[in-house]
């Protein structure tokens, strides 16, 4: 894959990433109007989305790439985090004060990209 071919395929895995987990939350939010769900199983929801994502992100990567899909799975899973944390940001207008739930947040997601990554290449 050409050097401005993988900008491109990581946009692309991102926007995926992202319509996978506005599907999810909408299940989510669905959920929880018809069940109020309590805030904790909520919270895991969400975690749970992220890391779906992230799974199905990583593999997208690592099929594009083709190479290093280790890498380009956790690269999708950081690039995803990012995305999110500097939303996050814009809409709070100011830092979070749990730092660990941020780092945590940003494990998981990386994470699970990086597994989604070399997922992908046992199945080519």
């Amino acid at each position: 894959m050409g050097r401005t071919q993988k900008p491109l395929a990581m946009i692309v895995t991102l926007f995926i990433m992202y319509v996978i987990t506005g599907l999810a939350l909408l299940c989510l939010a669905f959920l929880l109007y018809r069940f109020q769900l309590s805030e904790q199983t909520v919270t895991i929801g969400i975690l749970v989305i992220y890391t779906v994502s992230c799974l199905a992100g990583g593999g997208i990567a690592g099929k594009k790439m083709k190479n290093r899909r280790f890498f380009w799975g956790m690269a999708a899973g950081s690039l995803y985090f990012a995305i999110l944390a500097a939303g996050s940001l814009v809409i709070r207008s100011g830092a979070d004060s749990d730092i660990l739930h941020r780092m945590m947040t940003f494990i998981i997601c990386a994470a699970a990209g990086m597994i989604g990554g070399m997922l992908s290449s046992r199945r080519s």
